[in-house]
């Protein structure tokens, strides 16, 4: 099972971008707070499903998947460890995150 559900801020504003594809990608960076540290987490949210408001310093919940994605660069091959986010609700609004989280859970076990 890879499910994961992260509170946390947003550590600075997101940046959407455009793919070849014609995918749309946010890219987010969540800041968490794990055993007294502060933890920065990479959240790519593929196809928003509508425009994304937030902005650094907003609380958020996300829900999705875990995954590491090998890429070149300079011609070495590197890695990046990131969630791949299904949902992302502000964390103020109760009702959306019980919502999402909810949904996150049957899919988990639905798999």
């Amino acid at each position: 099972m890879n499910i994961v559900i992260l509170r946390g801020v947003l550590s600075s504003d997101p940046v959407s971008r455009t793919l070849a594809s014609g995918s749309v990608v946010v890219s987010l960076e969540v800041t968490t707070t794990v055993e007294g540290s502060s933890v920065s987490v990479p959240v790519a949210w593929f196809d928003p499903a509508r425009e994304v408001l937030f902005a650094a310093g907003d609380a958020l919940v996300v829900t999705g998947t875990v995954r590491r994605r090998f890429f070149r660069s300079a011609g070495l091959t590197q890695s990046r460890t990131e969630v791949v986010a299904t949902e992302v609700v502000a964390a103020g609004r109760a009702r959306q995150v019980k919502a999402a989280v909810g949904r996150a859970i049957k899919l988990a076990n639905a798999a």
